[in-house]
Parts: C-alpha cells; sequence; structure tokens
C-alpha cells in the first residue's frame, strides 16, 4: 500500500491540490490509519490558517436568515408569513396551558375513557376466569386436541405373511387336538 507524505497532506488541507488528487487522498483515508494519523497532524499543524467560526448566536442567526421561509404550526394554527417566524414573534401571545396528553387533559375524560380503568377490567376479568375454573378446563380442552384423532391403520399384510401366519395357527391348531388326544 503505498502512503503519502506530511507534505501532500498539508497540501491537501490548504486545498492546493487538484480534484483528481484530492478524491485519490480521500479514498485512501479511508482504508489507511497511518496516513489518517498524518492528516490529522497535518490539520492541527493548519489549524490557525483555517477559517474560525463567528459568535455561535452570530453563526445561528446568519444560517436562520438563509433559511427559507415554511408555515410555522403554533397551537394548531397555520401562520403564513412573507416574514421569519422567531421566538419573540409570539412573545405578546397568551399560551394555552392545556397541552393534549398532560394530567390536566386526562382529567377531563370519563373513566371508561382512561387507559388505568381498562387495565383494572382486564386484571378482573383475569382473576374471575382463573377462579371460575375456565382456564383449567381450556387446557384440558387444549389437552384432548393434542391427541390424534384419526388411528394409524397398520399396513396390510403382504401375501407371504399371510400364508405364513395360517401355516403357523393350523399347525398350533394340530399340535392342541394332538394334546387333547394324550
Amino acid at each position: 500500500m503505498k502512503h503519502y507524505s506530511y507534505e501532500e497532506w498539508q497540501l491537501y488541507v490548504k486545498d492546493e491540490l487538484s480534484e483528481d488528487r484530492r478524491d485519490e487522498l480521500e479514498s485512501h483515508l479511508y482504508t489507511c490509519n497511518q496516513c489518517l494519523e498524518v492528516y490529522i497532524r497535518a490539520v492541527t499543524a493548519n489549524e490557525t490558517s483555517l477559517p474560525a467560526f463567528l459568535e455561535d448566536d452570530d453563526f445561528t442567526n446568519r444560517v436562520m436568515e438563509m433559511v427559507p421561509f415554511t408555515n410555522k404550526n403554533v397551537n394548531n394554527v397555520e401562520i403564513v408569513s412573507p416574514v421569519p417566524v422567531t421566538d419573540s414573534t409570539f412573545k405578546d401571545v397568551e399560551m394555552v396551558n392545556s397541552v393534549p396528553g398532560t394530567q390536566s387533559d386526562t382529567a377531563r375524560k370519563p373513566l371508561y375513557q382512561q387507559a388505568g380503568f381498562h387495565y383494572l377490567l382486564a386484571a378482573a376479568a383475569t382473576l374471575l376466569l382463573m377462579f371460575s375454573g375456565a382456564f383449567q378446563s381450556l387446557a384440558t380442552y387444549a389437552g384432548s386436541l393434542e391427541k390424534p384423532m384419526i388411528q394409524e391403520k397398520k399396513p396390510r399384510p403382504s401375501v407371504t405373511e399371510g400364508v405364513i401366519n395360517k401355516t403357523f395357527a393350523w399347525m398350533d391348531s394340530l399340535e392342541k387336538k394332538e394334546a387333547i388326544k394324550k
């Protein structure tokens, strides 16, 4: 693997290379940790020549001025504004105290629409079914379904096996007859 010199990385940091050469060095950075360390040294050495950010607030304000104006949605009211809408735009607007999903909003709901009521109802139904034996009967029924409904048929014996079985049965009957005569 070919490694690049410190001077080449300094040229890269100062943006003094051709586009093809820059692409070559960038793709090499993805695969070579050694050159990455040299590149980091070149960046720290040229740190003073890099552009510095102005104050954070000033930078943010400049960026926000470049953002196109869009429709803002405040308190479920769509605002179409030809001027930028900022935090100070609504400083004199009285905000509504109720936000959907807060405690004051759920206090207004009827009891049967609250989540706690549904949990209690489910727990009560579970206890009722458990103590009444409904779950036990379901378990018994499920156990009976596991048994095979159709019994497997034994394969039919071949003709040879049938002849042999009849021969042995005939011989057994002859032995019984002779045992009775004696």
